[in-house]
């Protein structure tokens, strides 16, 4: 379905709801759209999936550890692993 479809007046709610998707990716401005003028389902819809959007974009970017990191714990583990011991200690 393309935004020109979702523009449509005469949208159902599940034409709509599909159309979504679509429309939050093109930064739609949904505020004037006719469904959500005549749907408060669908207008209650909407605002709860903007406000999730805005909220996730507060949340820090996660980023993977540098290889220095993974060396050192690496490292950290050797050192406090005991060694096994030697067949001569096994006697």
């Amino acid at each position: 379905m393309t935004v020109i479809r979702a523009m449509d007046k005469t949208m159902t709610c599940t034409e709509f709801q599909d159309a979504l998707p679509e429309l939050f990716e093109s930064h739609a401005d949904l505020s004037g759209h006719e469904h959500l003028k005549s749907c408060e389902n669908c207008a209650a819809l909407v605002r709860d999936l903007q406000y999730i959007a805005s909220q996730a974009r507060l949340l820090l970017p996660i980023h993977d550890p540098s290889p220095e990191v993974w060396d050192h714990i690496q490292q950290a583990i050797r050192q406090d692993k005991p060694e096994p011991p030697t067949a001569a200690a096994r006697k």
